[in-house]
């Protein structure tokens, strides 16, 4: 998501989950060949698995942009052809491809020659006015012509003209069962559910069906659900860890992001979140959202961060005992 899953994002996401794969923002080609690759492509090894959501239309740039995140070290690389924001559609890119399955398709088998890692795909079930499931068969049935193999599919249609991004994520209604019926209808192919999934029952009831689910907002909003992804989902018998081993976890990672000139905000506003329907949440969120903005804040705003909670902590055994 862009301006949201950026590397201090997924740095604190993968204290919670250590087996979901984690995407990158969108990247456009044309930035990854001429920007600050470093900046723009740059992880740390404790992010893995990682993959990097390219947008652009340019069978060649989007080739080379996938060799260059094949070389940084991403597990895939998928082409977003689902955004509906005005930036992307200026662009030719995003979810205005739909209406282009060659292009795609072009697309794809150029990023697939550049790479040996998966290249994938992620769109939606429809835009404007193509709004039948002959069209998303279309769609699907000539990139996978290509040899594209798996599709992140957001299960609502994007209107390009007249929603904000925003609205896009809220109208028109979700249609989960259409993506079913596509998984149904191409029993080999990979189909993974995108949109509106918000929570782990949801997601458990989805994989009865889908290969996969993909959880984005909900996973960003409210980010300890994803501590219990490892035992509910993958089966693992790790043990799910407490969010105060997730903020203790992060000191060092903030540590070094500070130490290299990196600003406390950058990091903090990602885990607002992590306290989400607890009593101490809203103390929580306010301690950060008013300290780590202020110029030389450090390691001990996440450490008072800490405090915080332990007082809430204090507070609830008071209660408890009264």
């Amino acid at each position: 998501m862009m301006d949201w899953t950026d590397r201090h994002c997924r740095v604190f996401h993968r204290q919670l989950t250590s087996c979901a794969l984690l995407y990158t923002e969108m990247v456009t080609s044309a930035a990854i060949i001429h920007g600050d690759r470093k900046r723009l492509l740059g992880f740390d090894a404790c992010e893995q698995p990682v993959a990097l959501q390219l947008g652009g239309c340019d069978p060649a740039q989007l080739a080379e942009a996938a060799r260059i995140g094949a070389a940084f070290g991403y597990v895939e690389i998928n082409l977003n052809v689902g955004c509906p924001s005005s930036r992307v559609q200026e662009g030719r890119f995003g979810a205005c491809l739909m209406r282009e399955p060659a292009l795609v398709a072009r697309c794809f088998e150029a990023m697939q020659a550049a790479v040996d890692i998966p290249v994938t795909v992620k769109c939606r079930i429809g835009v404007d006015e193509q709004d039948a499931e002959a069209d998303l068969d279309c769609f699907v049935s000539v990139v996978a012509g290509a040899g594209c193999r798996t599709f992140v599919v957001h299960a609502r249609k994007a209107w390009l003209k007249g929603l904000s991004p925003k609205e896009n994520r809220e109208v028109p209604p979700l249609d989960y069962a259409r993506v079913q019926r596509l998984k149904a209808r191409n029993p080999g192919l990979e189909i993974v559910l995108n949109g509106g999934i918000s929570n782990l029952e949801e997601a458990a009831e989805h994989l009865a069906w889908a290969d996969g689910v993909m959880l984005g907002r909900a996973a960003y909003q409210t980010p300890y659900i994803m501590a219990e992804v490892d035992s509910r989902l993958f089966g693992m018998s790790t043990a799910v860890p407490t969010r105060e081993a997730v903020l203790e976890a992060l000191l060092e990672p903030t540590a070094a992001h500070l130490a290299n000139g990196g600003r406390l905000h950058g990091l903090t506003r990602h885990i607002l979140g992590l306290y989400h329907g607890q009593r101490r949440g809203r103390a929580f969120r306010r301690h950060l959202s008013e300290n780590a903005v202020r110029d030389g804040a450090g390691l001990d705003v996440l450490r008072g961060a800490l405090g915080v909670v332990a007082d809430f902590e204090g507070v609830e055994a008071r209660d408890a005992a009264e």
